[in-house]
């Protein structure tokens, strides 16, 4: 695996605010950054999307999904539906499609322990879940976002066996010189389970870009990380975000670019 190989990116339309909408479409964020893996969000898990991502090398799927609503004021917001059946339902979902493109080869539970506080989630609830992942393609694995502040055993305990690959996020962008510190945090937290590092472009605390000298330290970090083998790859959110974010963006792409064939010196 090199350092090109192990980076994914997030693809589709979000309503951030301030966010405009993208000229990039679904499938199209990850060849501007080099890259060929994509997190499939925001929009419906069918076959169209499907058919319009074949020509990426691996995609995994949101499966708390985002839906849309009328609001009073005119137009319209998003909101997740991260009702229990919604995301059985998702996941079955999802390992269905996965027998027809052999390049879907996971599920991502995004925001995925505040999601189930609001729905009350119960570990023996997440049993059917992963159950109805693994339905038509074994093969498949389930990614669970984890904030940095969400580091607590007491509260993954239950989940670890549903967990397949941990994606480890820093929500504020202040807390990035820290992420070295974090990730040891997460192997204990979170024992034994690959972990891939969340890479922001935006600062969504202060509504704005991440600054470069966070940025930077930040990749430098995932870059020594993924040498020594503590990590299995990154993930780049997102595509929405490149209009308005150009000198994050083209940073990131550059920073791939030279390290791209760059391998793992141990693995975990």
């Amino acid at each position: 695996m090199t350092f090109r190989d192990a980076g994914w990116v997030w693809e589709g339309q979000g309503l951030d605010p301030g966010v405009p909408p993208s000229i990039f479409g679904v499938g199209e964020g990850a060849p501007y950054f080099g890259l060929a893996r994509a997190w499939y969000m925001f929009h419906p898990n069918d076959d169209l999307a499907m058919q319009k991502l074949r020509h990426l090398d691996a995609v995994i799927c949101d499966i708390a999904k985002w839906r849309y609503r009328d609001v009073e004021t005119g137009g319209v917001a998003q909101w997740v539906d991260s009702a229990p059946e919604t995301v059985r339902a998702e996941a079955e979902r999802v390992s269905v499609l996965s027998t027809r493109y052999p390049n879907l080869v996971g599920a991502v539970h995004d925001d995925m322990l505040g999601l189930m506080k609001r729905e009350n989630y119960r570990p023996e609830q997440y049993a059917p879940i992963y159950s109805a992942l693994k339905s038509a393609n074994p093969h498949l694995s389930l990614w669970a976002v984890v904030y940095t502040h969400e580091l607590d055993p007491n509260v993954w305990r239950g989940y670890l066996p549903y967990i397949d690959v941990v994606s480890l996020w820093v929500w504020e962008a202040k807390n990035l010189p820290h992420l070295e510190e974090y990730l040891q945090r997460c192997r204990e937290v979170l024992p034994g389970k690959p972990i891939h590092v969340g890479c922001y472009l935006r600062d969504y605390p202060t509504v704005a870009p991440v600054p470069m000298e966070l940025l930077k330290g930040q990749w430098e970090c995932v870059l020594r990380a993924f040498r020594r083998g503590l990590i299995t790859g990154y993930s780049i959110l997102g595509a929405v975000l490149i209009d308005g974010h150009q000198e994050q963006a083209n940073w990131i792409r550059d920073f791939i670019a030279a390290h791209a064939d760059e391998t793992p010196e141990e693995e975990t």
